[in-house]
């Protein structure tokens, strides 16, 4: 199974009051092992960054002024994700941002070029409820170094989800492995057998002839007890 983690980097809170998207990052898991393929890019807004999401990213507009566009990268982006599943913290809010951005280029959603998509988030809240279920908080809880996590990078904050992902969903694969191990170690002594009639093939008299003068040679004038047992055996068949 092909899955991408997937992060944003946005201008501000609402796609539809016009913030745009400055950082697409998608780190790819494929059967449960990193692959090191991902995609990370730089996006220049064509607006002004909002001073409360500047203090959580640190991305500067001057920074962003010779990056590429959200339409330079459309088809890249697309090809990178289409087909995967897509694990993402608070869903809602980068799919609003995506859509938003190929809506306005009359392309297709993101739901419908992927398989699928998870919400680690609704997950957290679900297993550890009433608690704060931020990814630093779940770095926190199952041990992930974040330390390097001084900002909200969406490449940074991919790779922490995957290893959040891993860390979340490792008792369902825990339950499956004890469960193969119960199968495997069942006692199955007392079970029935169940075997069909044994067929009795007879020796032809040709076969019967043969091995008879194998047995005389074998004898060289000494008495051979198989001789003896090979004549019982000619008159019970006959």
């Amino acid at each position: 199974m092909r899955q991408i983690f997937l992060d944003t980097e946005t201008t501000g809170l609402y796609p539809n009051q016009g913030h745009r998207i400055i950082e697409i990052a998608a780190v790819e898991l494929v059967n449960r092992r990193l692959t090191n393929n991902h995609y990370h890019v730089y996006l220049n807004p064509d607006r002004e960054i909002d001073e409360g999401a500047q203090n959580v990213h640190g991305i500067s507009l001057e920074f962003l002024q010779d990056k590429p566009r959200f339409p330079d990268v459309v088809d890249e982006f697309l090809d990178f994700i289409a087909g995967a599943e897509l694990i993402i913290h608070n869903a809602p809010f980068d799919l609003g941002f995506l859509n938003m951005e190929l809506g306005r280029l009359e392309r297709p959603e993101v739901q419908t070029v992927c398989n699928g998509v998870i919400d680690t988030l609704r997950m957290a809240k679900d297993m550890r409820p009433g608690q704060r279920n931020n990814l630093d908080a779940l770095c926190r809880h199952y041990g992930i170094d974040n330390s390097k996590r001084t900002l909200h990078g969406a490449l940074l904050d991919a790779e922490l989800l995957a290893d959040v992902y891993m860390a979340m969903t490792r008792g369902q694969e825990s339950l499956m492995m004890e469960l193969d191990d119960q199968v495997s170690q069942l006692d199955h002594s007392d079970m029935p057998v169940q075997r069909g009639p044994l067929r009795v093939l007879h020796a032809s008299a040709e076969e019967l002839a043969e091995h008879a003068a194998y047995l005389q040679g074998l004898s060289k004038g000494s008495p051979c007890i198989w001789v003896e047992v090979m004549a019982d055996t000619v008159k019970e068949q006959q």
